[in-house]
């Protein structure tokens, strides 16, 4: 096996782990008492902001690549993935300790369940391809790492747009 296909099996079994993990902390049972163990009403909020960071640095980071800006390009897509991340971490804190998602009381259910299901479905496919296409550009190969960017940009900024679209729908 050579190192390439080492870190892509990697990639795809770190996805899988933590799109599990993520499905059982909302779907899943909780330890009697750990349910309001503390107070996570901040966090949603928290999300929310890390979601507009993370929008906003990826819209930065295209245009600096369009202006051949590699380094500053390199570095503001590694701190959108750090935002990506710690994002997830309040995420799943928020979910340990609060069951379950939050009702939709608003009058556009239709549109919100839209917004809901398709964030979703790309939250889960985002995380190998924002592994993959970080991988792809860390190890320089930039022509895999281009083709997989132009895939990824679109789909990652879609489910952080949309995730303060949940959020303020919600809240």
């Amino acid at each position: 096996m050579n190192k390439d296909s080492f870190w892509i099996r990697i990639i795809y079994i770190v996805s899988i782990i933590i799109s599990a993990a993520v499905a059982f902390l909302i779907l899943g049972p909780r330890p009697e008492g750990i349910e309001g163990a503390i107070d996570v009403s901040t966090l949603p909020l928290v999300n929310a902001t890390l979601n507009t960071i993370t929008t906003i640095l990826l819209i930065y980071g295209y245009i600096l690549i369009r202006q051949k800006k590699r380094r500053l390009h390199k570095n503001v897509m590694l701190t959108s993935f750090g935002t990506s991340g710690a994002f997830l971490v309040s995420y799943v804190i928020y979910h340990w300790f609060k069951s379950g998602p939050k009702e939709y009381l608003g009058n556009y259910s239709e549109l919100y369940f839209f917004i809901l299901i398709t964030h979703i479905v790309l939250a889960a496919i985002i995380i190998p391809l924002a592994l993959l296409t970080l991988y792809r550009g860390w190890s320089e190969n930039l022509p895999k790492h281009r083709r997989i960017a132009k895939i990824t940009l679109p789909i990652w900024l879609y489910v952080s747009v949309t995730g303060v679209i949940i959020y303020l729908m919600l809240y």
